[in-house]
């Protein structure tokens, strides 16, 4: 139940930092000039966090078989 408790908790707080960083991606580009690069790196961490969210969120639920 701890271990459930711990995931949840992460979970939370990778939804925060994804969420956080598509507010500075969409802040950022509307004023240019801004850095592509940057903004890249960004985008490429966003996609990295969601993953791991997929990947948490799987482990919380349930395989339900058909």
């Amino acid at each position: 139940m701890a271990d459930t408790e711990a995931l949840k908790r992460q979970l939370e707080q990778l939804k925060t930092e994804h969420r956080d960083l598509d507010d500075i991606i969409v802040r950022i580009s509307e004023r240019p000039p801004y850095n592509q690069i940057q903004i890249q790196r960004w985008k490429k961490r966003k996609l990295a966090l969601k993953d791991q969210i997929t990947h948490l969120e799987s482990r919380l639920l349930p395989d339900i078989i058909a």
